[in-house]
């Protein structure tokens, strides 16, 4: 396809007179909106002013401007049927055989915090309605939609006429673009309307970003892999300033966003040392010195090139400490001049600044063979809903750690034993398909520190042998959500041990 007529409206005026120029050179005739008119003229390109096919001038405010059939007319007539042809020429309109347009930066209104009245202004209507317009009639229609795009049309130019994969695949890129702008529109106002994320499951759901940047590869090298921001404005860990290192990996991201998650759920100040998105060791210190060294003493066999996420900022103190270890991943909500300096000597060492709030929680989304499963997020649960199934009732600093597993066992994969004292995690057991198997494990790791700590099972246990292998270590307290049938047996596997047990009726599977 040879185009001899073109609509050009643009925000990103970027390459436009050169593209311009190149579409000029071959016969092209330039049909423009007002700003991209002006723009051309003082260029000295020669231009035809839209309203000049529409009769009509721009009004309100520009917010009409091209919404016309002279237009539309022009751009969905198919080349193919007479009677469009006849159609257009009984009305004098004129076949329009490529559109140049780009959106209005919503997304740049949003992330600049405009009111929202300044961000409803930049909601393209007539933008979208040409691309898609020219998108639909793409055999015969080039849907140009970004300034990126402009050297191959003139390439293909050039060398004869638009072949049909680039005009289809300029029309695949409109419809991605448009739907991603509508999505970051809908995203928007929810937040500003305070409409509860997650309240609901939606009847249709859109999943709409920017690429923020290709990543060298997936989970293993013959795997391509990427990363994209859900919203106009990246926030939470995906809008992290990375300070140092190389680029992070698919891998290292899965395990950023878990120990990130953990972290956030803890007191501060507090560390979670992560490997393959398990927490390997957790703790909740009076400096994020002592937490991280803590933490990485859980398991420090395990830590070994682990992620590091801490909910306060790495000073000079815990900078020294972390520069002890090797390990592939530091995050903060802050790291200091001074501990910037100190980490820059470990020049693998990626080094992550988020900001010190998770994003607004909304829906979570996971992939399957031919579609997505949909959940709300796990925010926790009230404590108020636990009850003391035992005679003996936890003791204060019992509590303390009780509250602590039960926090970190929510992000350790199913199913998920968590033993704590002294205010940091001691033994983790993770992923098993036995539960019996995961207390073993965590005891194992535990040692003699099992004894005395407090144990927390992301579901009920259910078998009393679970709490036999628990009370033989000498683990003083457990918490589980109860609800098995076997839980009788269970309580009286505690009383005979002087074991405190809690239920907290609620279930964290994490899988």
């Amino acid at each position: 396809m040879r185009p001899t007529r073109a609509l050009l409206g643009v925000d990103d005026k970027t390459g436009l007179v050169e593209f311009a120029r190149g579409l000029a050179a071959h016969g092209v005739e330039l049909v423009a909106t007002g700003g991209t008119q002006a723009a051309l003229e003082r260029a000295g390109i020669a231009v035809t002013p839209v309203a000049r096919l529409t009769g009509m001038p721009e009004m309100l405010d520009g917010r009409v401007k091209t919404l016309h059939p002279a237009i539309h007319a022009g751009i969905l007539a198919r080349r193919d049927q007479p009677a469009h042809r006849r159609a257009l020429a009984d009305h004098g309109f004129e076949e329009i055989d490529m559109v140049v347009v780009n959106l209005y930066p919503f997304e740049r209104a949003a992330r600049a915090g405009a009111g929202l009245d300044q961000v409803v202004d930049q909601i393209d209507i007539g933008g979208p309605t040409l691309l898609r317009a020219a998108a639909k009639n793409w055999r015969s229609v080039a849907a140009v939609s970004s300034p990126d795009q402009y050297q191959e049309v003139l390439l293909e130019l050039n060398a004869g006429e638009l072949s049909e994969q680039l005009l289809s695949r300029l029309a695949v890129l409109v419809f991605r673009l448009t739907s991603g702008y509508d999505a970051f529109i809908a995203d928007h106002l929810e937040q500003a309307a305070e409409i509860a994320p997650g309240a609901r499951i939606p009847d249709r759901i859109s999943i709409a970003g920017p690429l923020l940047r290709p990543l060298r590869y997936g989970e293993n090298p013959h795997q391509e892999g990427a990363i994209y921001s859900t919203s106009a404005t990246p926030e939470g860990l995906a809008g992290a300033r990375q300070l140092q290192g190389p680029a992070l990996s698919y891998t290292n991201w899965l395990d950023a966003d878990s120990a990130w998650r953990i972290v956030q759920t803890l007191p501060r100040p507090g560390a979670v040392v992560v490997k393959h998105t398990n927490p390997c060791g957790a703790a909740v210190a009076t400096t994020a010195a002592e937490a991280f060294s803590l933490a990485y003493a859980c398991d420090s066999r395990s830590a070994y090139g682990g992620v590091v996420a801490l909910n306060q900022p790495v000073d000079g103190a815990a900078a020294e400490l972390l520069a002890r270890h090797f390990l592939e991943l530091v995050i903060a909500p802050l790291v200091t001049d001074e501990a910037v300096q100190r980490l820059a000597g470990r020049d693998r060492l990626r080094l992550l600044a988020v900001s010190s709030q998770l994003s607004r929680p909304g829906l979570e989304v996971r992939s399957i063979d031919g579609g997505v499963l949909v959940q709300t997020p796990d925010l926790g649960d009230p404590e108020e809903r636990f009850e003391v199934v035992s005679r003996r009732a936890p003791t204060a600093a019992e509590w303390q750690q009780l509250r602590l597993a039960w926090t970190l066992v929510r992000g350790v994969k199913s199913n998920a034993i968590v033993l704590c004292r002294d205010s940091m995690a001691v033994g983790i057991g993770a992923g098993q398909m036995s539960r019996v198997e995961a207390i073993e494990l965590a005891i194992s790791r535990a040692g003699e520190r099992a004894a005395g700590s407090c144990l927390a099972s992301d579901a009920f246990f259910p078998m009393a042998d679970n709490l036999e292998v628990a009370a033989a270590s000498g683990i003083a307290a457990a918490i589980h959500p109860g609800g098995s049938k076997r839980d009788r047996e269970v309580i009286e596997i505690a009383d005979r041990n002087g074991m405190a047990l809690v239920a907290t009726g609620v279930r964290h599977f994490r899988h």
